[in-house]
């Protein structure tokens, strides 16, 4: 729909409706998304759903039944259980008539100050200086993948075999006229978490996840966030990406994913 002159992801059309811009455009199709956006436009939804004083999602899994076409989409979310301490919520984003990513969400009390840093793992690498633009073999240019900024610790790369390390943020806000949050901005990048690892040959085989978890044990700082990301696979069976995520502090989450794995 937008043009790539656009100066966000979305722009807010009212009525949980939301105009896709070209920045959301992902690396295989300029018609298809990269998942990011539409999992953090999911995470939005989730956190402006009833709001509760003290709570915080702590984990977010998202399906992707079919791709998610730069269109006009449609949010939706409700609350599964409520209870005192957790709740349970689902979401689904609609495009042209059709379901197109499906999310369930675990909004739960903030634990107690008190509560032990349990197990503190290493820092990250630190934030490289600024570096050309990224580029993915034998994928576009544009869109997602220059709407965020890459930076590889030493000589990796989107095509440097994994596992791999990034920092990277986004160049652009999720929604026109919005500040992006500690979640949103976690889960335009959590998508990314496989191609940082990639260890299967995306040109020689068709590999694509199905599905994104996040779970996060605090929420991130700062716009600058960090992968660490590897990859398993079987013959006769299917990929397995999992990744940890990192902000200027340190460890704040995990990032699953399954992976198909098909011949070309």
């Amino acid at each position: 729909m937008g043009t790539e002159t656009a100066e966000s992801f979305y722009r807010n059309l009212g009525a949980d409706r939301f105009e896709s811009t070209g920045h959301t455009a992902g690396p295989w199709s300029p018609e298809a998304q990269h998942a990011g956006p539409p999992s953090a436009l999911l995470g939005r939804a989730f956190e402006r759903h009833q709001p509760r004083e003290g709570f915080r999602i702590a984990r977010v899994t998202l399906d992707i039944p079919r791709p998610v076409p730069v269109a006009e989409l449609t949010v939706a979310v409700r609350t599964v259980r409520s209870g005192g301490r957790s709740e349970l919520l689902e979401g689904e984003l609609t495009a042209q008539g059709e379901v197109v990513m499906v999310a369930r969400a675990w909004r739960m009390a903030a634990s107690p100050q008190d509560t032990p840093a349990l197990r503190p793992e290493p820092l990250p690498q630190p934030l490289p200086g600024p570096q050309s633009p990224d580029r993915l073999r034998g994928t576009a240019q544009n869109g997602y993948v220059a709407a965020m900024e890459w930076r590889w610790p030493g000589e990796t790369t989107f095509d440097h075999p994994g596992p791999g390390t990034v920092w990277a943020r986004q160049r652009h806000p999720l929604v026109a006229g919005e500040a992006d949050t500690p979640l949103t901005r976690a889960l335009t990048l959590a998508d990314s978490n496989w191609a940082v690892a990639f260890e299967l040959d995306h040109v020689r085989q068709q590999v694509i996840n199905t599905d994104v978890t996040l779970a996060l044990h605090r929420d991130p700082v700062g716009e600058w966030l960090f992968l660490s990301s590897a990859t398993a696979a079987s013959p006769l069976g299917s990929g397995l990406a999992l990744g940890r995520m990192d902000d200027e502090l340190g460890d704040c989450g995990r990032v699953l994913q399954t992976l198909f794995v098909a011949g070309r």
